[in-house]
């Protein structure tokens, strides 16, 4: 019978001890340096864009496997343990306030790599964007709190983002690749890792919100005056539109009256603009999680063409290998990631001990079948 290790990713404060941390930096460095050399910067950022890797690669670098700092610990050891003139990987943004150093960081590795301009403004509109889309193109209660971009010298990429929800004290996880979407707006993550499947969460990333993003763009390029016009003439608590739409665990809470939700400034701007598409009317700064959710409901509520309410979370350490939910556990995935750490952490150039410990890790986190 197979047997999986399980993750969820619970909030969990403090910080990861020195003697630890310094341990984890290291083996990180011995992984990392045999995955470049075999493989190349461009197969690791891409491993990094699978949950089941990524998880298996916290383990073996010794953190707790079940906590959020899952992810913020071990992006932060990667950061240091990534020296982007041997290794040709450059890491950029981290936990809290360090993430708002991001926009900063990338010039900086930009002239490190040498890499153009162009593509210099490619990487903080990916950076930017990534985080814009998690935070207000999906409203599922996570405000993000980690950002981490992976680097290589010929401008590809990898994201790693982590939010929070302190109400329920759980967390959830985005990676993203560069070159496996088609656009910002229309499901682009590689996973969504999280414990809690919601169920009304506003996706507005989702195929099905297709004609909504459509609505949603040319409502903002009618006129945001018009818009005004069509919420002015309801009540002013907004009871008929608002008993129609589903409830979510988003805030703000959706009995607070439309038309103050949204900001009709930033709406401006973006009509004087004329967005092309939704991805462009997004990357506006203004336009957040009320002005998103506003256009979304209208769209749906007055022009019949709603958006996504399924939550996107697509992985679910906790409960994937016993009920489904939200999805079920990918057995070759995570097979394939085990062996692949199994074998690199077998060639790594690290003590003896170290090793047989970080193998001891990576079996706990996948049993083998009997």
């Amino acid at each position: 019978m197979y047997r999986a290790g399980v993750a969820d990713l619970p909030l969990h404060g403090g910080k990861a001890p020195k003697w630890l941390f310094g341990r984890m930096v290291k083996l990180a460095d011995a992984i990392v340096s045999i995955i470049i050399d075999e493989y190349g910067a461009k197969e690791l950022i891409q491993r990094l864009s699978n949950p089941f890797f990524f998880q298996a690669l916290s383990c073996v670098l010794g953190f707790d496997w079940h906590s959020s700092g899952t992810t913020t610990v071990t992006c932060s050891a990667l950061k240091l343990a990534m020296r982007p003139g041997e290794h040709g990987i450059a890491v950029a943004g981290g936990k809290g306030s360090t993430s708002r150093k991001t926009p900063l960081e990338i010039p900086q590795i930009g002239e490190l790599f040498d890499l153009s301009e162009a593509k210099v403004e490619d990487l903080k509109y990916a950076s930017r964007m990534s985080a814009k889309v998690d935070n207000t193109a999906i409203q599922a209660g996570y405000q993000l709190y980690h950002h981490c971009i992976f680097i290589t010298e010929e401008g590809d990429w990898s994201v790693i983002q982590q939010g929070m929800n302190p109400e329920i004290r759980k967390a959830r996880r985005y990676h993203w690749l560069k070159g496996t979407f088609k656009t910002f707006v229309e499901e682009p993550h590689t996973a969504i890792v999280g414990e809690v499947s919601h169920k009304k969460v506003l996706d507005m990333t989702s195929k099905y919100s297709e004609e909504c993003r459509k609505i949603s763009t040319d409502l903002v390029n009618d006129n945001p005056q018009h818009l005004k016009t069509i919420l002015s003439d309801k009540p002013l608590n907004q009871e008929t539109l608002l008993k129609w739409v589903p409830q979510t665990n988003v805030s703000p809470p959706l009995h607070l009256n439309l038309l103050k939700s949204v900001n009709w400034k930033a709406l401006m701007k973006a009509y004087q603009a004329q967005p092309k598409n939704y991805e462009e009317l997004l990357s506006f700064r203004g336009i957040g999680p009320s002005t998103v959710k506003a256009l979304a409901m209208i769209s749906g509520l007055i022009y019949g063409k709603p958006p996504s309410w399924k939550d996107p979370v697509k992985y679910s350490f906790a409960f994937g290998g016993k009920d489904g939910v939200p999805y079920p556990v990918n057995k070759k995935s995570m097979d394939e990631a085990t062996a692949f750490l199994k074998k690199v952490v077998e060639e790594a150039k690290t003590e003896t001990k170290e090793k047989t410990q970080a193998l001891r890790r990576l079996q706990q986190y996948a049993p083998l079948t009997e």
